[in-house]
């Protein structure tokens, strides 16, 4: 299921905090990276990312195929930098808000 406006908003703010773990080089993606990126998201379920000067792919397209590969969603990218997130299913750790539904 998608998220909302207001679930990418509280990622928005909850990723403001956290560190840079995933750096996208001249190597582009790889299956090492994918492989990274996946128990990243497993383990925290936001991730925040940068694509280095020296890549081929500008942050969407790194945002975009990450996210596809490991069935993410795209939280933000802003200039070099991008937030994925992920839900994990067995132990989730971050509670997305509710959307209330208009009648």
């Amino acid at each position: 299921m998608p998220i909302t406006s207001k679930q990418r908003s509280q990622l928005r703010g909850l990723a403001a905090a956290e560190d840079t773990i995933i750096q996208v080089g001249k190597g582009g993606i790889n299956d090492n990276l994918i492989e990274s990126v996946r128990q990243a998201l497993t383990a925290r379920e936001l991730v925040k990312g940068r694509v280095l000067e020296n890549s081929m792919l500008t942050a969407r397209e790194a945002c975009d195929a990450l996210a596809a590969a490991c069935k993410a969603e795209q939280v933000q990218v802003i200039g070099t930098k991008f937030v994925l997130y992920k839900r994990n299913e067995k132990e989730p750790k971050i509670e997305l808000v509710k959307d209330k539904k208009k009648k």
